[in-house]
């Protein structure tokens, strides 16, 4: 065992050690290779007596957002829902969690094609929605205003440059009908590199930003990946709300999805300018379009996770906020988003 463990940062090699002890008894470790994981963790895929299961290290940072205790309480709800692959440990103190380890396939695979994909991401929000309320952190809107507050404060982008984002979020916050007593179980960041399809079923994975938070703001996510097409979101709307979904309804996912970007675009650009940064200002707003980026990504012109990509993915969904506000549904949604 310990010959493979000495793929583990040396710190971090006395817990795993007894984590697998905890969940595996005197079973022998047989392997262990990193794979790509999110920005504040590391994940390996290790079998046990020839078996393969994931093994994911948690940043031992500690903040309102990076808190295991709480992603953990969400993982096991939704391993409990069905929704999560099952969970063999999950030691918050240690910020360490054994899980199975499915091998994934493109969604571009998903049987039915795109229709059949939206319909049952809308399903699986539902479901995730039904489990007992997850913990909950400050709330979406006060987590957004406080990472714009600090992004206006880096200096990664020129004077006024902001000026539109902040404007534009004053306004949907006031038009926006919040009702902290309507909260519910929410992954926050179901993109595809969250989304296991395992030939069979979908699965959601990566726990660190669950919390409870407005019902849409999953289904805007799912929304500005995979439902491009009027058909592919009325579908989702149908299948997530059980109903066909009404002119408020559609109002309220256009000013969600102009959060959402504004959320990933503030948080991007924040974390590729950590630790500080010494680049110079953005000065103005020529960006790729949000599926050149994607492209990017999936060819390798661009590597996932690097401080440099995040960049150039903050600017690309700042750039798309702000083409948002531009658009006539925008001034409509405003208006219909209290309605109904």
């Amino acid at each position: 065992m310990s010959d493979l463990l000495d793929g583990i940062p040396d710190d971090r090699r006395a817990t795993v050690r007894s984590a697998l002890t905890t969940a595996f008894g005197s079973a022998p470790l047989t392997g262990l290779q990193r794979v790509a994981g999110g920005a504040s963790a590391l994940i390996y895929r290790i079998e046990i007596a020839r078996r393969p299961y994931l093994l994911r290290l948690e940043s031992l940072q500690r903040d309102e957002v990076r808190d295991p205790d709480r992603a953990y309480r969400c993982m096991r709800t939704a391993v409990e829902a069905g929704i999560a692959p099952a969970l063999y440990l999950a030691d918050a103190t240690a910020g360490v969690a054994i899980m199975d380890f499915l091998p994934g396939r493109p969604l571009s695979d998903y049987p039915g094609g795109a229709l059949r994909l939206v319909r049952d991401l809308g399903e699986l929000a539902n479901r995730l929605q039904a489990t007992s309320p997850f913990p909950p952190v400050a709330d979406y809107l006060s987590v957004l205003e406080s990472l714009l507050g600090r992004l206006l404060e880096s200096g990664l982008f020129g004077p006024g440059l902001l000026d539109r984002h902040r404007e534009g979020f004053e306004r949907i916050r006031q038009a926006y009908p919040w009702d902290g007593a309507a909260l519910v179980s929410s992954h926050n960041d179901p993109h595809p590199g969250n989304i296991l399809f395992d030939g069979k079923r979908l699965w959601l994975i990566d726990w660190e930003t669950g919390y409870c938070n407005d019902p849409l703001v999953d289904v805007a996510i799912f929304s500005l990946y995979f439902a491009a097409s009027p058909e592919l979101e009325d579908m989702l709307l149908r299948s997530w709300q059980q109903r066909a979904p009404d002119r408020a309804l559609r109002a309220r996912l256009i000013l969600m999805r102009q959060l959402v970007r504004l959320f990933y675009g503030c948080s991007s650009s924040l974390y590729a300018a950590f630790p500080p940064h010494t680049l110079a200002p953005e000065t103005d707003w020529t960006a790729l379009a949000p599926a050149e980026f994607r492209a990017a990504i999936e060819t390798g012109q661009l590597v996932s996770g690097t401080p440099a990509t995040q960049r150039i993915g903050g600017k690309v969904a700042l750039a798309t906020f702000l083409a948002g506000l531009a658009r006539p549904e925008f001034e409509e949604a405003l208006v219909a988003a209290g309605q109904g």
